[in-house]
């Protein structure tokens, strides 16, 4: 059984719950990582999320996005995720930002980091049916078309915002 680290509006622990308790329940807040890989030239890599996914199949995401286990440390859990998804070492990843992102279904806290990397992906094929670099023009222009996944329109703002700051 997979349980999911659970924690307050401020992002602080507060308990654990299975997948099936927080996706359905929007009062548990679990904690997420999200990894934004952009190529050295600028391009920000999307994976476009596999047809059997639960939530948002076949839609454009986040580089990488992942569960933070029960009592897993959140570095641990981005080292983690970017390995299994992308095949990847995340450890000169920088921390971006956090926000708590909530809709009828589920409410998730992100922790969000950047990585500059040129490429070399094994993308896990169970979650991810394609990668690839877009220019931020291109991500631009598929914003409400029913392309990206809603998380995703909802938190390029804000890595736009840091990318302004950098």
């Amino acid at each position: 059984m997979e349980l999911f680290q659970l924690v307050d509006a401020d992002g602080k622990p507060a308990g654990q719950a299975t997948r099936e308790q927080c996706h359905g329940n929007p009062r548990l807040i679990h904690l997420v990582i999200h990894l934004h890989v952009f190529h050295p030239d600028g391009r920000l890599l999307l994976q476009r999320r596999a047809p059997g996914k639960d939530t948002n199949p076949g839609l454009l995401d986040t580089s990488v996005g992942g569960h933070v286990q029960a009592g897993e440390d959140v570095t641990a859990a981005l080292m983690r995720e970017a390995r299994e998804e992308l095949g990847i070492d995340a450890s000169s990843a920088r921390f971006l930002y956090a926000y708590l992102h909530g809709n009828s279904f589920e409410t998730e806290y992100a922790r969000c980091y950047r990585l500059t990397h040129d490429g070399g992906f094994t993308p896990l094929a169970e979650e991810i049916s394609e990668v690839r670099f877009f220019r931020m023009a291109e991500i631009d222009a598929m914003v409400g078309t029913g392309t990206l996944t809603p998380m995703f329109e909802y938190e390029l703002p804000m890595l736009k915002r840091s990318l302004a700051r950098t």
